[in-house]
């Protein structure tokens, strides 16, 4: 899936209490975020300081609010599902892994390990959400965007590791669409699933994952980037297209 599948998408409503188990589920599991954001920071990121640690808590808190509030619109089940839950854990990681960013703590092997094992998680919530019969909008952005989010943290902090400074391009698809949908409306319509799609998203986290360390050598992590942003080049260019003659 690429990141144009994240595109804001209009539907049904279905308007939760926060009293109803999905919500209740939800606002249980917070906090066991909360604790791995906690406790990935202090093992593995204390250089950074405790300010560090406090903002990536921090971040997690919002962006877990704001993925509640989507829930209690977007969500048609009665169940939260286990797919929601594992999209919950990789938003934990994700924001730990903020703290080195924000702390200049760059610490490559805790960073690759932490982001393999999300990356590893990825595949897993879709893949239960269709196990579970639990697929919904809700679930689709709340992973796309943790996605988007991984994308662009890791892009900077291979940067801050040392990484030739247009790799930050690769963190970028995401957004930059985001504002052209903003001009550009029709680049918001749906989009036929495309398995080709979805590869170049791997390959573009595990191009940021080796990244991270310091010996890739420069003149081999050039070649990474310039064929990883090749890579997303074609697959949004082909997407934008299709939309384009569809709307002509």
């Amino acid at each position: 899936m690429t990141a144009l599948d994240a595109a804001p998408r209009s539907g049904r409503f279905f308007p939760l209490r926060p009293t109803d188990p999905p919500v209740r589920r939800f606002a249980v599991l917070a906090p066991v975020g909360l604790g791995v954001v906690a406790a990935l920071g202090a093992g593995f990121f204390g250089s950074a300081g405790a300010l560090a640690i406090i903002l990536g808590l921090a971040i997690f808190t919002v962006s877990a609010g704001v993925a509640a509030w989507q829930l209690r619109r977007r969500h048609p089940h009665a169940r939260l599902g286990l797919a929601n839950a594992v999209t919950l854990l990789r938003l934990a990681l994700v924001s730990a892994l903020i703290i080195p960013l924000v702390g200049g703590a760059h610490e490559p092997v805790a960073i690759m390990a932490i982001a393999t094992v999300s990356l590893s998680l990825d595949g897993v919530d879709g893949w239960l959400a269709r196990r579970q019969g639990l697929s919904s909008d809700f679930g689709g952005s709340f992973d796309m965007e943790v996605d988007s989010v991984f994308a662009l943290v890791l892009a900077l902090l291979a940067a801050l590791g040392g990484a030739p400074w247009f790799v930050i391009l690769l963190g970028l698809p995401r957004y930059l669409f985001w504002v052209a949908g903003a001009i550009w409306p029709w680049l918001y319509d749906p989009l036929p699933p495309r398995y080709s799609g979805k590869v170049v998203c791997v390959i573009q986290l595990i191009v940021l994952i080796v990244l991270q360390s310091p010996w890739v050598p420069a003149p081999l992590a050039v070649v990474l980037i310039v064929g990883t942003l090749a890579a997303l080049g074609w697959s949004f260019g082909r997407d934008i297209v299709w939309l384009w003659r569809r709307k002509a």
